[in-house]
Parts: C-alpha cells; sequence; structure tokens
C-alpha cells in the first residue's frame, strides 16, 4: 500500500467479515472545518436476516456493487446511524424502493430535500423489526445521536463516529498525522474524537451507561465506518478506546 492512499481496497464491493454480514469499503471524503478539511475512508455493514439485508451507512451503489447485493438477499432496511451519515440513502432507496428508511435524529432536518421520501425514526433501543438479531442503542450527545448495533449472533458491535481510527501511514501529509494523533483518532489509540467527547459534557453517566451495555454484549469484534476496524478483541479494544469514560 502507498503511503498517503487512504483507502480500503478493492473498494465498492461485499468483503465477508463472517456468516451473513459483510463491509464494503467506499470511496474517501472530505469533511471538517474549512481548512483543513480531513480525508475520511468510508465503510457500510450489511447483515442478512432470513435473506432480508440491513444495509448500515450506505456507500455509493455502484452497478457491480448493486449485483452483489442482490445476489446476496433483498435490502429490506437502509440505515442512516447518525446526522452526518445520510448522503448515499437516496440512491439506495431509487434502486430498493420497497426497503424501509431508518434514520437518526435530525438526519431529515440536516438532510433538507435529499431525503424526500417517507423514513421511520431510530429513537428508541426496541420494537424493531430486527429486534431477534440485531440490538439496537441510541447514544445522545449534545451535537447527534448515534445508533450504535449488535448483531448478536456474530457477536459484532457496528459503530459510526463513536470510535475512529486513521492509519498513520494512509495519511498523506504530516499535518494530517498530528491533526488524527491531537484528535485522539490515530491507530492504534483510536477512540472518540476529542471534539465529539466534548458534546458528551454533562452526560457522562448516560454515556457510561450505554458503554458498560456495550462491553456487557462482549463483542469479538468491532466494525468503524472510518479507518482500520477491529477484527478480534472486540471486547478488549472498546474498554481501551472509552476508558477516559469508563473510570
Amino acid at each position: 500500500m502507498m503511503k498517503g492512499d487512504n483507502t480500503y481496497p478493492p473498494l465498492n464491493t461485499l468483503k465477508r467479515v463472517c456468516d451473513d454480514l459483510w463491509i464494503v469499503d467506499g470511496p474517501v471524503i472530505r469533511f471538517g472545518m474549512p481548512w483543513p478539511k480531513m480525508p475520511f475512508p468510508t465503510r457500510m455493514t450489511v447483515v442478512r436476516i432470513a435473506g432480508d439485508l440491513f444495509i448500515h451507512s450506505p456507500t455509493p451503489l455502484v452497478p457491480a456493487l448493486r449485483a452483489e447485493i442482490e445476489k446476496a438477499g433483498r435490502p429490506r432496511w437502509i440505515v442512516g446511524p447518525n446526522r452526518i451519515h445520510y448522503w448515499w440513502i437516496p440512491e439506495w432507496k431509487t434502486a430498493f424502493p420497497e426497503a424501509e428508511v431508518w434514520l437518526a435524529p435530525r438526519i431529515a432536518e440536516q438532510a433538507g430535500d435529499r431525503i424526500d421520501f417517507p423514513h421511520r425514526l431510530l429513537d428508541r433501543e426496541a420494537s424493531y423489526p430486527w429486534d431477534a438479531e440485531i440490538a439496537t442503542l441510541p447514544i445522545t450527545g449534545r451535537f447527534m445521536t448515534e445508533i450504535v448495533f449488535f448483531h448478536r449472533p456474530s457477536r459484532t458491535l457496528i459503530l459510526t463516529d463513536l470510535i475512529e481510527n486513521f492509519e498513520p501511514n494512509k495519511l498523506g501529509s504530516g499535518v494530517m498525522r498530528w491533526l488524527t494523533r491531537l484528535g485522539g483518532v490515530q491507530h492504534p489509540h483510536g477512540t472518540m474524537p476529542r471534539d465529539m467527547r466534548m458534546t458528551f459534557a454533562g452526560r457522562m453517566p448516560a454515556l457510561r451507561a450505554a458503554l458498560e451495555k456495550m462491553i456487557a454484549w462482549a463483542p469479538e469484534r468491532i466494525v468503524l465506518a472510518h479507518g482500520r476496524w477491529y477484527e478480534k478483541n472486540g471486547t478488549a479494544e472498546l474498554q481501551r478506546a472509552f476508558h477516559w469514560a469508563l473510570r
């Protein structure tokens, strides 16, 4: 891998993680302050439940990926897990109009006309059609609510921005390596970005309770949306990443 290649090729293709669970590594987006904007590699998670597909944080639906998805199952639920992870949902809804769209709080307001179709709100821990196999846990800060999912059969925890874990050799400049280290999101010490931590001021008891619940699930692995994900030792990585909140 060449230094500065932020992505995780091959891109836009299903990669099997375990039975009935795949990831798709997508393109880099740039997000953040007007300058410098951070390069964020993107990642989607796909879970199959009795032939139906749970599509978490969709990446671009290129034709080859669509063919793979249709072979794997029927997209039934398209999920926007927090207010900044919704951009490619409309093209998935257009391709699979019978799929239900489920959105974290504040996505609809932020997306505006981009979300101009019926959708349902992710605002609770239970009473979802996927409850039998996937646990749902909203975690609310002042800026946004992130919806965490846990696939029970494979013991896979699915996060979005609660942990970011950028590999230094994939960052193209010293500035980006410095920023990720300063922000607390550089591998192997990836955790919640420092600016995001600030949004939990005054809400630490609720965050700690949610973290303790996630640890009690004893995840074997943790899939992240940005950076290197954790293929093993998931519970230990969770405890490490949130030691500042758990102490």
